[in-house]
């Protein structure tokens, strides 16, 4: 029996705008643009579907949380998004995660998935698991579209929580020293969380710094296309949405040298991609940012991350496992049937 298209894709989304919630619209649009059925639905509602939980006509794409359900589960995919944090996440539910991904990897219908080499390296070094794939991270079709040239870029600019990780506080003095050195530059950080207040007061008394709290997609690219330098400062990001995003609207791109974002532009290394000391050590980090500053950004084609792409990449996973449990299925057939 050859293989065939799911009737039907159920994915689990996240909490928070952007990440993981991001992931599962773009996922979900793709598959639809490819003629498939799909629904984004919270990880919670997935044992009230227990029939469609169970059914092979129907694959399931998962979120970390939404693997508890995976022991009940056929034709499962689990997604891991990220790297384990401690610090951030705590023990308990790093160990929640753990407890995740071994149920994944144990099933037999179900495979695990990682949307970055960097994570896939972490999950065998940290837990000892093995993912069956990589497949990245889709952009919103939004950003796929042509993008201008006749906007001035003058901001810096960083998109994303305003969480302690992320080293915002880290940037923004370094943001304001080459910014002091370029009088046309502005600031924008879009965004809120924890550490939005503290932010705000560290530059509260110049100007040049804006404050665009959540935004919607529209306005995200509006300011993206005015961007000379996205920077971020998470050292263990595990993709990055928004790096490929910003390098479609041509930012030149400042991150540290480390995390999956890397993974996204190898050969835009030392040109539209520049690589942040991992330390943050202040004087580097300014050196770095004259020198993005400095940078002719153009938009990068990032048609590989678009929503169809990404979502074909994922019906080939499930194509390529239901094949090799096929072929495991003759095998063991074959040798039960010439056992003495």
């Amino acid at each position: 029996m050859s293989w065939t298209p799911p009737d039907k894709v159920i994915i689990t989304g996240g909490r928070y705008v952007g990440g993981v919630g991001s992931f599962a619209e773009g996922l979900c649009s793709g598959l639809r643009e490819l003629g498939v059925s799909a629904e984004v639905i919270a990880p919670s509602q997935l044992l009230s579907r227990i029939g469609e939980l169970r059914s092979r006509r129907v694959l399931k794409i998962l979120s970390t949380f939404g693997m508890l359900s995976v022991p009940f589960a056929r034709r499962a995919i689990g997604i891991v998004h990220g790297v384990p944090l401690v610090p951030w996440r705590g023990w308990s539910k790093t160990v929640t995660d753990f407890i995740c991904y071994k149920l994944t990897s144990y099933n037999p219908s179900a495979r695990l998935v990682s949307v970055s080499d960097y994570i896939a390296a972490h999950m065998y070094s940290f837990y000892g698991i093995r993912v069956d794939a990589v497949v990245r991270n889709s952009i919103k079709p939004l950003f796929l579209e042509p993008c201008p040239d006749s906007e001035p870029r003058n901001y810096i600019t960083y998109v994303g929580r305003l969480i302690p990780i992320k080293n915002v506080h880290r940037l923004l003095p370094a943001m304001r020293d080459v910014m002091n050195e370029n009088s046309d530059l502005r600031a924008c950080i879009i965004g809120n969380g924890p550490e939005e207040e503290y932010l705000r007061k560290m530059v509260e008394n110049d100007a040049r710094f804006e404050f665009r709290g959540d935004a919607d997609d529209v306005t995200v690219r509006s300011y993206l296309r005015r961007t000379r330098v996205f920077v971020s400062g998470h050292p263990t990001e595990g993709f990055g949405i928004t790096y490929a995003e910003a390098l479609s609207q041509g930012c030149v791109l400042a991150m540290p040298a480390s995390g999956g974002g890397i993974e996204i532009a190898l050969s835009q290394v030392g040109n539209m991609v520049q690589l942040l000391p991992i330390s943050l050590d202040h004087g580097q980090v300014v050196d770095v940012l004259r020198r993005a500053v400095k940078t002719t950004g153009c938009p990068v084609s990032m048609e590989d991350y678009s929503p169809r792409t990404i979502a074909a990449g994922y019906l080939d996973v499930d194509r390529r496992f239901y094949e090799r449990q096929s072929y495991s299925a003759k095998v063991t057939a074959g040798i039960e049937r010439f056992q003495p």
